[in-house]
């Protein structure tokens, strides 16, 4: 698997989540649970992974979409 994007912000991984869904790019949230040892403060980004030889055509639908992508 592969990095996607990392970000602090719950929306921004909805919305690529559904974007993948609609291309049929299976992908997995990472860091959920980061809430608890954090205080739901939201300081700990949250990563969104792809399969590795989805990872380009995954990175095209965000770049479509205006969403920054892992490098």
């Amino acid at each position: 698997m592969k990095e996607l994007l990392r970000t602090n912000d719950p929306t921004i991984i909805a919305f690529a989540k559904a974007l993948l869904e609609g291309e049929g790019i299976d992908c997995f949230e990472m860091d959920v649970n980061m809430s608890v040892l954090e205080g739901s403060i939201g300081i700990m980004p949250r990563r969104l992974m792809v399969r590795t030889q989805d990872h380009w055509r995954a990175s095209v639908a965000m770049r479509d979409n205006d969403i920054d992508v892992s490098e």
